[in-house]
C-alpha cells in the first residue's frame, strides 16, 4: 500500500468532530456513490478539519483493492470501488474519535460512549445480530448501518447460536462498547459488518440516464461516440460542434509549447515555438479535446483513466472508453466489451500489445520530478493512437489523432 499524507495545519485543534450520521446514505459531507473527486472537493473546502488525509491503494494492481481515503485523526475512512471509483463503504474504526449526530442525539466521541444499550435505545429495536466466534465480535444491523461490538471471552455464552438477547448486557451489569460502525447502501438488502462481509457493500445504483463513466466508443482515426447521450464527435469538428454536443467545457487551456514537435522531421519549427493550439477540458467526462489554433478544428482527443499513482490523479473523472483494434470486423455500435479485440481502461499494456502488435521504443515522460513523485510514465505510439503507460503496466492516458 502507498500512502499520501497532507500537511497538518499546526493551528488545528485536536478533538472529536461532529458529523451527521445518515444510515444508508453517508456521514457528514460524504455520501455513498460519490466519486473520489467529489470527496476530495469536500476535503479541500474544510482544510482545518480534514488536515491529515491518507490515500491508500495497491500500487502494483490498482484494480484489485479499494481506493481508501482515511482520516486517522478522526477515526474513519472512505472505501471506493477501484473500478468505478465511487464510494461504496464508510467505516468508523475508532468511535471515540468521531462524534456522530443522529436526529438530535449525539453518540460516540470521547464523552458519549457508543454502548450496546445506548445504540439500541437511540436506533430502536431490530432483529438479532450475528456473532463471529473467530473474531469475538457481535454485529448489530439496521438498514444501511451496522455496529460491531467486541465480546469478552468470559461472556461468549451470552451469544447463543450466534445470536443474543437484545439489548445485550453482561451478567456483571456492563454492556459492550462499539468498536466499528459501517455505513453502506441497503438497496441490495446485504448485511455488511466486519471481515469478509465488508465485500458485500457496493455503491448505490446510478440514476437512470447518468452520464458518469458512460462508455465512450472509439473508432480510430475517425470519431468518438458517447453511448448514453448518443453524441458523435468526429475529428475536424469545430468548437461550436463540440459545445452543441457536449455542452460548455469545464475549462479552456492554451497549449503553450508543443513538446513533441522536435520528433517531427516534417516540422522545422524550433522546439520552443509558442503553439496556438488550445484544449477544451471536460474533467467530468475524463476527456480533453485539442483544437488547431489556425483552423479551429479537432486534431486530438486525450482520454484519462484517473488511476492513483499518476500525476493527474483526481483531476479527471475516469473515462470509460472502448477502443477497437483495426482488425476488429464488427459493427462500430455493437456491444463488444468482452471482446479480446477491444481496449478499455482495465486493459494492461501487455494485452494492448497482443491486440495491436508490438511497437517501437517508448518516449519517457516525467512531467518534472517536483510535481510528480510517482516517477516517469512511458508513451508508446501506433497509427492514430498513443498510450501513456504507468510503471505497473496500466494505461494512464490515451491520445487519439489522425496520422
Amino acid at each position: 500500500m502507498l500512502q499520501r499524507q497532507r500537511r497538518r495545519c499546526e493551528s488545528t485543534a485536536m478533538g472529536a468532530i461532529v458529523l451527521d450520521l445518515r444510515p444508508g446514505v453517508g456521514i457528514g459531507p460524504f455520501s455513498l456513490g460519490m466519486p473520489t473527486c467529489e470527496a476530495f472537493a469536500q476535503i479541500e473546502q474544510q482544510p482545518n478539519i480534514y488536515d491529515v488525509v491518507h490515500v491508500k491503494y495497491l500500487d502494483e494492481e490498482p484494480l484489485k483493492l479499494d481506493i481508501v481515503i482515511s482520516f486517522p485523526d478522526h477515526g474513519f475512512h472512505l472505501r471506493f470501488d477501484s473500478w468505478s471509483q465511487r464510494l461504496r463503504l464508510i467505516e468508523i474504526f475508532d468511535v471515540k474519535r468521531l462524534q456522530m449526530r443522529y436526529a438530535t442525539n449525539l453518540i460516540g466521541g470521547p464523552s458519549t460512549l457508543a454502548t450496546f444499550v445506548s445504540v439500541y435505545a437511540l436506533f430502536g429495536p431490530t432483529f438479532p445480530g450475528i456473532y463471529d466466534k473467530d473474531r469475538g465480535v457481535y454485529t448489530l444491523f439496521y438498514p444501511g448501518l451496522s455496529f460491531a461490538f467486541p465480546i469478552p471471552s468470559q461472556y461468549t455464552e451470552c451469544c447463543h447460536d450466534g445470536e443474543a438477547e437484545l439489548p445485550l448486557e453482561f451478567p456483571d451489569g456492563t454492556t459492550p462498547v462499539t468498536c466499528r460502525v459501517s455505513i453502506y447502501d441497503n438497496s441490495t438488502d446485504s448485511k455488511v459488518g466486519v471481515g469478509s462481509s465488508m465485500d458485500k457493500a457496493s455503491a448505490p445504483p446510478l440514476p437512470a440516464g447518468s452520464l458518469y463513466m458512460e462508455e465512450v466508443h472509439i473508432k480510430l482515426g475517425e470519431e468518438l461516440w458517447f453511448s448514453v447521450g448518443g453524441q458523435h464527435i468526429p475529428f475536424g469538428a469545430s468548437p461550436q460542434d463540440v459545445w452543441s454536443e457536449l455542452g460548455r467545457p469545464c475549462g479552456i487551456r492554451q497549449k503553450q509549447v508543443d513538446q513533441m514537435v522536435i520528433h517531427s522531421a516534417l516540422d522545422p519549427r524550433p522546439r520552443t515555438t509558442i503553439c496556438g493550439d488550445y484544449f477544451y477540458n471536460y474533467f467530468t467526462r475524463g476527456l480533453d479535446i485539442l483544437f488547431d489554433g489556425q483552423t479551429h478544428k479537432i486534431k486530438k482527443f486525450v482520454l484519462h483513466t484517473n488511476y492513483p499513482g499518476h500525476a493527474d490523479f483526481n483531476s479527471y473523472i475516469k473515462c470509460n472508453f472502448v477502443i477497437f483494434s483495426s482488425e476488429f470486423g464488427g459493427s462500430f455500435h455493437q456491444e463488444v466489451n468482452t471482446s479480446k479485440c477491444s481496449i478499455t481502461p482495465s486493459t494492461k499494456w501487455e494485452e494492448v500489445k497482443e491486440i495491436l502488435g508490438g511497437c517501437g521504443r517508448a518516449a519517457i515522460q516525467t512531467q518534472g520530478s517536483t510535481i510528480n513523485p510517482f516517477g516517469p510514465t512511458f508513451v508508446y505510439g501506433y497509427q492514430n493512437v498513443a498510450f501513456e503507460v504507468m510503471k505497473n503496466g496500466y494505461i494512464a492516458t490515451v491520445t487519439l489523432f489522425q496520422s
